[in-house]
């Protein structure tokens, strides 16, 4: 099986990661669409230079290897991907190929993280809008809605969570998923030393976190415009 978890950035997508290629039979791979979004876009992101150097520009070739045959002879495949990268000029065709999830979170709690590690976030760098578009294709032609999973809801109680989402998809549950080792990951992305220290931590998910954060005027007028997308996907959620 190929499992892909649509998301946007700073949503616990690196610790959903971490769960599945703690299992043993799952390989996963990081972002692959990452290098061929930031060639395409000629957008200014962290890292820029290295993370193009490390993978395929080609969004067409990247899509084969999303729907190729699953590395290390595994039996599961996780692929991590970000909604903002699915431009309008990348195939999508790949998708009805893979067992797509949506994993979300409160766009407060986005904002708040992602301001501290790249100013001046835009609509577009969160990725609610695309993901909530993701989420229309593939209820359209699959005739019922694809999974969501809450961030909040795997930090509350992650082993209820997991099971949920692993019942849901056919595949065994194991508590493996639950822990990891700390530090950098070999399938880690390029851009890991500028995004993932809090999980490099971390050997486990976080505990439930506090109430939504205060923002400044101008994040908080971004998450109230994102809330209505995250609101949406929320009433499917598992």
């Amino acid at each position: 099986m190929k499992i892909a978890m649509w998301s946007g950035p700073r949503n616990l997508s690196t610790a959903m990661m971490y769960a599945f290629a703690a299992r043993g039979d799952c390989a996963v791979v990081d972002e692959p669409f990452y290098g061929a979004y930031l060639a395409a876009t000629g957008l200014d992101h962290p890292m820029r230079d290295a993370v193009i150097a490390s993978q395929s520009r080609d969004p067409v070739a990247v899509a084969q290897a999303c729907t190729g045959t699953i590395p290390q002879e595994q039996s599961l495949f996780y692929q991590k991907h970000m909604t903002l990268h699915m431009i309008p000029e990348f195939p999508r065709g790949f998708m009805r190929q893979l067992s797509n999830v949506f994993l979300i979170r409160h766009p407060a709690r986005v904002v708040a993280s992602y301001a501290k590690k790249r100013e001046g976030p835009t609509l577009a760098d969160i990725g609610f809008q695309q993901q909530a578009e993701l989420f229309d294709e593939v209820a359209d032609w699959l005739g019922h809605a694809p999974f969501v999973i809450d961030s909040a809801d795997i930090r509350n109680d992650p082993n209820k969570a997991l099971s949920s989402l692993c019942a849901a998809l056919g595949i065994p549950y194991t508590d493996r998923m639950l822990h990891w080792a700390v530090g950098p990951k070999p399938y880690d992305g390029v851009w890991a030393p500028h995004w993932y220290n809090a999980v490099h931590r971390s050997s486990g998910f976080e505990d439930p976190e506090a109430a939504l954060p205060e923002l400044p005027a101008a994040y908080q007028a971004l998450a109230d415009q994102a809330l209505p997308y995250y609101d949406r996907l929320a009433a499917y959620r598992l």
